[in-house]
């Protein structure tokens, strides 16, 4: 049986504040553990922590280096487990890059995430993705972003957008944590039921 390719990726630039102004922001720890985390148990092949500023991705890999091959790795073998598919990279074509050479694989499909529509772009229901995934065995690349999103500008430069996360009526909150998102979207595109 073959099964699906998928990778992750966590976008900190270009990202909106809560003002709509363009920022970059920072890499958290949470955000490295639990999403790996989550990657793991749903049979992720790669998440990337995509940052263009070489002192976050330093941070990153210290944190890596810690649990991979330092004391962690003998104190939570689990986590050094989870932890082995993190990859860093400064700018989503270079996770990309990475990604493809490693799949032996000359494309993939780059799909965003949002919490609202997004003008001018592809939307994949969460059904035509499954199928895009599983039936055609086409490798996805799905990007989140933190602080309040990627700008519209950068999502239109991908090849689509998986429909959003709706929250429950009458109220249709819509600002869930990324870690949250990830979790959610994973278990409906990669989870047995």
């Amino acid at each position: 049986m073959s099964y699906p390719k998928l990778a992750l990726g966590l976008l900190h630039y270009p990202i909106k504040d809560s003002h709509k102004r363009i920022i970059a922001t920072n890499i958290t720890n949470f955000d490295i553990h639990d999403i790996a985390r989550a990657g793991t148990v749903y049979g992720v092949d790669a998440y990337f922590l995509v940052h263009p500023m070489k002192d976050q991705l330093m941070f990153v890999e210290r944190v890596l280096d810690h649990w991979r091959a330092g004391d962690g790795a003998k104190y939570n073998s689990v986590r050094k487990a989870s932890l082995e598919r993190v990859r860093t990279a400064d700018s989503l074509e270079s996770a990309v890059q990475q990604w493809t050479q490693e799949l032996g694989s000359k494309k993939c499909l780059r799909i965003g995430t949002h919490a609202r529509p997004v003008p001018g772009v592809k939307e994949f229901s969460i059904d035509e993705m499954k199928k895009v995934i599983w039936e055609d065995q086409t490798p996805v690349f799905l990007l989140f972003g933190t602080g309040y999103g990627m700008t519209d500008e950068y999502m239109q430069g991908l090849d689509g957008v998986l429909e959003s996360i709706k929250g429950a009526p009458p109220r249709d909150f819509r600002h869930l944590s990324v870690r949250s998102a990830v979790s959610i979207y994973l278990d409906r595109l990669m989870g047995s039921c």
